[in-house]
């Protein structure tokens, strides 16, 4: 099996998770389960995005330092992921001197391969707070659909944009429009990997539907050169003489994130970075996982770099989903219309959220979470499919049967069922089509309801104890086999099952439990919610809309 690098989206530390983010981030995770209960070599990093101009501009509204925002929410962000099961090989952060060492070392790179240019262009200053306003500091009428759009990227028709691109333009910080200033940066002459990209591009697989179309549109409107340096006082400096005032454009170097934090890694653990990126050393498969509006960065400018510097390995999966609806309207953190990961996370099992995220997720196209849906969703998926099939074998067993295992082998249509329900959800996972592996899964859970009610072992028990032994011995094979199946979904129900029934690590492969084997510790994996909490918690959002 290839080496497996997983690269996972570095979210702004300007503000709480909320759900449609992290549908875009959870795929990452299911990966690296996967691959790693293959037995493959996998290597899964991310980090915080401490320096891009939506921290900087938090910190001006609240009056503190990037610093203390990006802190804050790096700090919230790790402890998120932790108790939501993202298993990171290393979740780091932009703003350390490590990731800056690597980003300076590549932009070297960069320029003495010749790359990098330099040119004085007309930027936007603002004259009442003195300062030149790259990106995100400037708001205005986007060229191509007329929306209101940042300065780097318009959320409605995903353009990359420049600030001189946009027309009515005002400042982010004082709502006044800004002027133009000359200054001079350094250039990434992008223009010039048009011809390798679109080969690239060309020859790509496993790449989403939406990568394949806005990557090709890119390509067609034709690569331009895009500056790689700001005027800004928050980042990482330029490594050049004479421009000590200036930092590396964010776009170029959290893109670099992946290159650092596979070095950091390396320096933390003594592993090797080498095997998962350098070419002609080992098979390497890399996934990038993030949303739809991240899509140019990692199919257009991040193999650029990659080319530029020279013998490191391209991304070959892209899996980018569309977008998440909240109760039919988009996610707004300016007007508070959204569900906070922290939030949802205080009332809710990990395993819900995990299972709701990947089953009625945007992997292929815009969807809506709406709180009646993920309700419905645990109680009649997971509890009443899943937990209840659990349950009731393990209960019947505890009760009937002194808690042990009876005997019985495991009959060869369901081995066989079994063991193609491998095969088959597991291409798909490689692949990047989960919500079509866990509906193949809930199908066999289906299935194994179906076979519990057909044999009746309750009036089994009383006509033919072997035969009752039997049916609740297969029942324990398809339960084994499931903490298998679903582990890299819902890992938190699957571990207690491995409890249960003293189960080794989750393996990718056909699972058996002896007879005799004593059932440990039983208890419910879910508990049932409440239909009342969709009206609770449809109110609470209401009222917390500004």
């Amino acid at each position: 099996m290839a080496n497996i690098f997983i690269g996972g989206a570095w979210p702004y530390a300007n503000g709480s998770l909320h759900l449609g983010r992290l549908a875009s981030l959870l795929p990452g995770d299911v990966l690296a389960r996967y691959f790693r209960s293959k037995g493959g070599k996998v290597l899964y990093v991310s980090g915080s995005d401490c320096h891009g101009t939506p921290v900087a501009v938090q910190a001006i509204q609240e009056g503190v330092s990037p610093g203390d925002i990006a802190d804050r929410f790096h700090q919230e962000f790790a402890e998120c992921f932790k108790q939501l099961g993202f298993t990171y090989d290393l979740y780091t952060r932009t703003d350390q001197v490590f990731h800056h060492h690597v980003v300076q070392e590549l932009f070297l790179s960069l320029l003495e391969k010749g790359y990098l240019y330099k040119k004085t262009i007309q930027q936007t200053y603002c004259e009442t707070d003195q300062r030149f306003l790259p990106d995100r500091y400037v708001e205005g009428v986007c060229p191509v659909c007329k929306n209101r759009a940042r300065g780097d990227q318009c959320d409605f028709c995903s353009t990359l944009l420049d600030p001189a691109d946009l027309s009515d333009k005002t400042c982010k910080i004082c709502g006044n429009p800004p002027v133009e200033r000359p200054t001079e940066h350094y250039y990434l002459a992008l223009s010039g990997f048009q011809a390798e990209l679109t080969e690239y591009a060309k020859q790509a697989q496993g790449w989403k539907e939406n990568a394949v179309q806005l990557t090709g549109r890119y390509l067609k409107e034709g690569l331009q050169d895009r500056a790689v340096t700001r005027d800004l006082t928050w980042g990482v400096d330029v490594p050049v003489e004479g421009f000590e005032d200036k930092k590396i454009y964010v776009w170029i170097e959290a893109v670099s994130g992946y290159l650092s934090a596979s070095k950091q890694w390396a320096a933390e653990t003594g592993g090797s970075w080498e095997s998962f990126w350098l070419k002609g050393t080992e098979e390497i498969t890399a996934y990038y996982v993030h949303g739809k509006d991240n899509i140019p960065f990692h199919t257009v400018v991040w193999p650029a770099l990659l080319l530029g510097v020279g013998g490191l390995h391209l991304p070959d999966r892209i899996i980018s989903c569309e977008y998440m609806t909240l109760e039919g309207k988009k996610f707004s953190t300016s007007s508070n219309w959204a569900v906070w990961v922290p939030d949802i996370m205080s009332r809710y099992q990990p395993d819900s959220i995990r299972y709701f995220l990947i089953a009625n997720g945007p992997e292929k196209r815009d969807t809506d979470f709406s709180w009646r849906e993920f309700i419905h969703s645990h109680n009649g998926e997971l509890l009443g499919a899943f937990g209840n099939f659990v349950n009731r074998t393990l209960a019947f067993i505890d009760k009937s049967f002194e808690g042990r295992v009876p005997e019985g082998n495991l009959n060869e249509e369901w081995k066989k069922t079994t063991e193609d329900l491998y095969l088959a959800s597991g291409v798909l996972i490689e692949e990047g089509h989960l919500k079509e592996a866990i509906e193949l899964i809930f199908a066999y859970v289906r299935g194994a309801n179906k076979f519990f009610d057909e044999q009746k072992p309750w009036a089994q028990i009383k006509e033919n104890r072997e035969a009752c032994g039997y049916t609740l011995h297969t029942c324990v094979q398809m339960i084994a086999n499931l903490s298998n199946l679903l582990h890299p979904f819902i890992p938190f129900s699957c571990e207690k099952i491995r409890r249960f029934l003293t189960l080794g690590q989750p393996i990718w492969n056909l699972n058996s439990v002896p007879a005799n084997r004593q059932i440990q510790d039983l208890e419910l994996l879910f508990q049932r919610n409440d239909i009342s909490r969709i009206e609770e918690e449809t109110s609470l959002l209401e009222n917390q809309k500004l």
